[in-house]
Formats: structure tokens, sequence, C-alpha cells
């Protein structure tokens, strides 16, 4: 009777505080001539987190992945307490997905006494996210900038569902000239469409097919636009129909845009745009008021079926 195989149980990955320890860590990394990836995360780790990690696996000899939650990124209206922290669940799923440093740092570390630095990009930062949530993206690209350099990546990976956090990185990593490729990954999803997200956890099981209003209005306007719907009012009509549809949603945007530049998308829509949205939803059980702000996207083609694909 032959037996079964057992599975040879991955090492854990290192553990690192301290900016020093990184940053040591990246030269001799790098001194060896092996090439560095970095997976920015706040933790509350799922399966669209591992694709990122996977992704960075297939260019880089090493990964490193943060887990920081963030102060500078939350409003003073947005419960900072409230941020999931299951780091022993995501230093197991670090390990599991074969994660070389896991740099877990303090607020202290990250922001020293006296720190009075920030990194603004101006332009990107205002629209969508950026007009709801003034000074967020302010707090992302000072954080991506200060993990770009603990960490010294080669590349560094992150997630499309975030397409505005992505431009901004982007367009930070061009204008500060730095020696970072920025690697950007598919939005994974849930079996029902639902994006995946760390703040999928708040939502009560009624709520959380409500949410599935965001995926059936880009499924919708796509289909309109496939069929050769050029209007911007109309796919947007199409678009906020579907997101009606949930009743305890409350729209924060829903708007066509240039997916590089943000820029807003012309009346009539002669190449790819932007689809951006956001609800939010009450959170279950919380104070009164509370809610959660789910957001999704995607490049809609301007072409029939075949053509013109994101």
């Amino acid at each position: 009777m032959a037996l079964a195989a057992t599975r040879t149980p991955r090492p854990a990955p290192r553990i690192v505080e301290s900016v020093r320890e990184l940053q040591a860590f990246a030269d001799a990394a790098r001194a060896a001539g092996r090439r560095i990836a970095l997976v920015p995360t706040m933790g509350a780790l799922h399966a669209g987190h591992l694709a990122l990690v996977e992704a960075a696996h297939a260019r880089a000899d090493l990964v490193v992945v943060s887990i920081f939650v963030n102060p500078t990124q939350f409003a003073p209206t947005e419960d900072l307490s409230r941020y999931p922290r299951p780091f022993a669940h995501d230093l197991a799923a670090c390990a599991e997905a074969g994660v070389d440093v896991v740099f877990a740092p303090t607020s202290a570390e990250m922001y020293p006494p006296g720190s009075q630095t920030w990194v603004e990009v101006s332009e990107l930062a205002q629209p969508l996210c950026g007009a709801s949530r003034p000074g967020h993206f302010r707090g992302v690209a000072t954080v991506v900038t200060k993990l770009f350099g603990a960490a010294k990546p080669h590349l560094a990976v992150f997630g499309e569902k975030d397409w505005q956090q992505l431009a901004v990185i982007r367009r930070m990593t061009r204008d500060l000239c730095l020696d970072v490729e920025i690697v950007g990954v598919p939005t994974l999803r849930e079996a029902d469409g639902l994006a995946l997200s760390s703040r999928n956890v708040f939502l009560a099981p009624a709520l959380r097919r409500e949410a599935l209003c965001l995926v059936r209005a880009l499924d919708a306007a796509e289909r309109a636009a496939r069929r050769g719907e050029r209007s911007r009012t109309t796919l947007l009509g199409v678009a906020a129909a579907e997101l009606s549809r949930a009743p305890h949603g409350s729209v924060d945007y829903a708007e066509l845009r240039d997916p590089e530049s943000l820029e807003p998308a012309p009346e009539r829509i002669e190449a790819p745009v932007l689809l951006a949205l956001a609800v939010r939803f009450p959170v279950h059980g919380a104070a009164p008021g509370a809610s959660v702000r789910l957001i999704d996207n995607r490049v809609i083609p301007t072409g029939h079926a075949g053509e013109d694909a994101p």
C-alpha cells in the first residue's frame, strides 16, 4: 500500500520590524544579484493579496510583504482602530505563499517623532476617492515612498481594484525618478463576482448580496458599450440603474474617466474608458451611521465583442 506523500512545510518568513534591518537585507540581496519584489499591504490578507505575491514571485527572486496599517491615509472620520489586524493569520498566509520577508513596522518606526515630510500627487489624487477622502492619497504616496526606501525593491506589485491608487503610485514613481517598476495585477473576485476586499467581512449576509450591485453595474455598462453605445450619459445611466437595486447602498461616486489621466470622459466616448464605482453600506452591529465603503472598476472597451479588450 502506497504511503500518502507528505507535504514539506514552507519555512516561516523572516519578520523585520525596523527600516535599518530591512535596508541591510535589501543591500545584501542586491549585492548578491538578487531581484527584490515588494507587495505593500495593510494586512488582513486574502486571496487577492496572495495573487499579488504570486505575481511578485514570477518576476523576482525575493518577495517582501509589508504589513502596516498606515494611519496617515485614514481621515479623522474613519475608524482606524476598527481596521482588522489578524497578524498571526497573515503570517501563516505569507508562509504558505513562500514570502521571504514580512516587514511589520510600528507607526513610530515609519513616522518618527518630528516627521514633517509628505509626498503628494496633486491632480490624480483629487477626483473619485480623493474627493470624499481628502488627504488619503497624500498618506498613500508618503508611506509607499517610505516603503520603497526601506525595502529597496526592483519592483512593487499592486492590485488594479484600487485603480486610482495605482495611477497615483505610477505617477509618483515617474515624477520622483524612483527606480522601481510598478506592476498592476487584475482584480481577483469571489465566485459570485464581488471584488475581494478586506472590508467585505463587515457586511451582513443580506448586504453582502446587495453589494453585488457593483459588479452588475460594471457588467451592464460593458454590455451596452459592446453593443455600440457611446454616450457617457447613457452608460452611466445603465450603471446607475443596477446600483439603485441595492436599497441600503449609498453611492459615493459612479464616474467614467480616462484610465491614465483620470480626466472626465467626454460625452461621446471613442476610446476605452474607466468606469469607477464606490458604494457605502451600513455596518451590522456597529455604531449608528457606521458604514463600509466598497470600490470596484473596469476599463470599458469601445469596440464590439472581441475588439478593444481591456
